[in-house]
């Protein structure tokens, strides 16, 4: 039986790059018999301005039913000013609450291809390879009550509530080390736990799980070293296992060290690994239509949507393979450009790895 996709372009290079990894599911379908269908839907700002909500119910019926959801990106400037319950960002909320998304893996991986265009120097991060597993559904993003208040004196308050239960660490933990395993036995716990109780229980609570896993290496550290580690000695990490908040700054970061965001793919997973699909970058509205964006995240996240949802690691690595042979080929879109390189664009890139496939 096929599998079903929902694909969610979204807004500014959303649709540019989603077109290009919709081409190679195709073209995985045509020639080597991938049993999956493709449903398209309008999510965030591209929702707003036909509905009027950034997550429409047939959009949220969609993503219920399918499968695996392949998003694009969600946002852009001229919805600022929309109140925020109505913002395309809160779209990509829902959708990883609605559809019990706890864990979001992000790898960072530098291809050698491309070891020249990373910020650091070549033999700082030569070889990288980390998988930075964020707990997605918890933390301050999502902690109640929340809002802005007026105190006494007329001076405005905004306040936000940094929670989480034991069942939220504990479950985004065992995805850590179980991936771990997978890798190289390497765990690295970040937290605030000096200043924090949020993070002391979350140190608690990764330490108990730790005892199922004793295969692995455990580490801890504070995410301000750790920020600072990242692009120190990022090679010292494997795997490292945060919180919301801290996840999604550490891996922005993270993307850097691959030569751009551009390169990095995600994976939000459900208990059953459904999971919803998508690069980390934005909807970078000042380049969008111009044909200039890189897909590669996104096609890597069609990678790892064939790995962990569908099940075919053998066509995840094809494609893996085909990006690699793409960039061996000199292709670079413009954020990843050099001198001496083959300046491409959407299309032309995907296009490539298709080929190449």
């Amino acid at each position: 039986m096929a599998k079903k996709i929902a694909v969610l372009p979204g807004d500014g290079i959303g649709p540019e790059v989603v077109a290009e990894a919709v081409k190679v599911l195709e073209h995985l379908r045509r020639d080597f018999g991938l049993k999956v269908e493709l449903e398209t839907a309008v999510v965030g700002g591209a929702a707003y301005d036909l509905h009027k909500q950034p997550l429409p119910q047939a959009t949220l019926r969609l993503a219920r039913q399918a499968d695996a959801v392949l998003l694009g990106a969600v946002g852009g400037p001229r919805y600022d000013t929309l109140p925020r319950d109505l913002r395309p960002e809160k779209a990509l909320l829902a959708l990883r609450a609605e559809l019990k998304l706890f864990a979001n893996l992000r790898p960072a991986i530098l291809y050698p291809q491309l070891a020249s265009a990373s910020s650091l120097k070549p033999e700082v991060v030569s070889g990288l390879d980390i998988l930075i597993v964020r707990e997605l559904t918890g933390d301050i993003y999502f902690g109640e009550p929340r809002g802005v208040r007026k105190l006494a004196n007329g001076e405005r308050q905004g306040f936000n509530n940094m929670i989480y239960a034991e069942h939220e660490i504990e479950r985004v933990a065992k995805v850590a080390f179980e991936a771990a395993r997978k890798r190289g036995k390497k765990v690295c716990s970040v937290d605030k736990a000096n200043v924090l109780e949020t993070s002391g229980l979350w140190r608690e609570v990764v330490e108990r799980v730790h005892a199922d896993y004793r295969d692995v290496e455990l580490s801890h550290m504070y995410v301000d070293n750790a920020a600072m580690q990242l692009v120190r000695a990022p090679k010292q990490f494997d795997v490292i296992v945060t919180g919301n908040l801290f996840g999604d700054i550490l891996s922005d970061e993270a993307a850097m060290l691959t030569g751009s965001i551009g390169m990095l793919p995600s994976a939000s997973l459900d208990a059953a690994n459904k999971g919803m699909y998508e690069p980390i970058h934005g909807s970078a509205p000042d380049i969008a239509g111009k044909g200039v964006a890189n897909p590669l995240a996104t096609i890597l996240s069609v990678a790892m949507m064939l790995r962990y949802t569908l099940n075919e690691s053998a066509l995840a690595n094809r494609v893996e393979g085909a990006v690699a042979k793409a960039l061996d080929r000199g292709l670079r879109t413009g954020d990843l450009y050099t001198e001496g390189m083959t300046r491409a664009g959407t299309a032309q890139m995907g296009d490539a790895v298709v080929a190449a496939i």
